[in-house]
């Protein structure tokens, strides 16, 4: 059975080490999902309707907040993670923190009655995110990666698939089951299929959960999932006036780095 740990502690974890985890979607943007995004210097985001979120070569780089701002423009509303402190100038207008969870000891296999989902199936996917919550899709997430569902007499009832995709590891994303066919195992069933799709090409399946989700977690922790690290998520609103990078010709970068103090919260991990 697969040990709990205890993340009361908060912070990085020392089981599995992979730094590569500690920001995620900055090195799915810098390598396999380059495609899907949109940068400027050490700043980069996912394109309109994939996913909303941007990221930072180094959360602690001035000039990188300088880029991100040059990227997004005044007065944005952006999601970014995980960031500890934000420069001045930037608003925190909501904040969450989450779970990063490794699958260490997680069974993959195959899952003979799912089938993938691809465009054509969004409206039902989205339909069944709405219900159940699992966490942010958009009309363009399936191009993130295999998207794999399980119907009932023709309804999407259960789901799961691919989502970051930083070098040598694939996040398992979207995993929910429509109320009415929960306590079946089915959610199960998909992730250890997607994990084993996501094994056949080399990758090391991970996840997210908000960190209040004490009944996720456990499922998680109970087929083979370790939890790794903390990971906070801000939604900011960048600054009213333009800001530029060193060596620009544009006004100066932001210099001052402040802990932020959030208003509010969300659960979009």
């Amino acid at each position: 059975m697969t040990r709990r740990t205890d993340l009361h502690g908060g912070g990085a974890l020392s089981l599995p080490a992979a730094s590569v985890l500690d920001n995620a979607v900055w090195a799915a943007l810098d390598g396999p999902h380059a495609h899907l995004a949109e940068r400027f210097g050490r700043a980069a985001r996912y394109r309109p309707g994939v996913y909303a979120y941007a990221a930072l070569a180094d959360p602690a780089d001035p000039a990188a907040w300088a880029d991100l701002h040059a990227l997004v423009g005044p007065g944005t509303t952006v999601r970014i993670k995980p960031v500890d402190q934000v420069p001045d100038g930037w608003e925190v207008i909501g904040g969450g923190e989450g779970i990063q969870l490794v699958g260490t000891a997680l069974r993959a296999e195959p899952a003979p009655e799912a089938v993938r989902l691809g465009p054509a199936d969004v409206p039902e996917i989205l339909d069944l995110v709405a219900r159940t919550r699992p966490g942010p899709f958009l009309k363009r997430t399936v191009e993130m990666g295999t998207y794999l569902g399980i119907r009932h007499e023709g309804r999407l009832i259960a789901l799961a698939g691919e989502r970051l995709r930083p070098p040598g590891w694939t996040e398992i994303s979207a995993v929910c089951t429509d109320p009415e066919h929960r306590g079946r195992g089915l959610a199960t069933r998909l992730v250890r299929a997607v994990a084993a799709r996501i094994r056949e090409r080399g990758d090391t399946p991970f996840l997210h959960a908000a960190a209040d989700n004490t009944p996720a977690i456990r499922l998680y922790e109970s087929i083979g999932f370790t939890p790794r690290r903390r990971s906070r998520i801000l939604r900011l609103r960048s600054p009213g006036t333009q800001l530029c990078s060193p060596g620009t010709q544009l006004c100066s970068p932001v210099t001052q780095l402040r802990g932020p103090g959030t208003s509010g919260a969300t659960r979009a991990f």
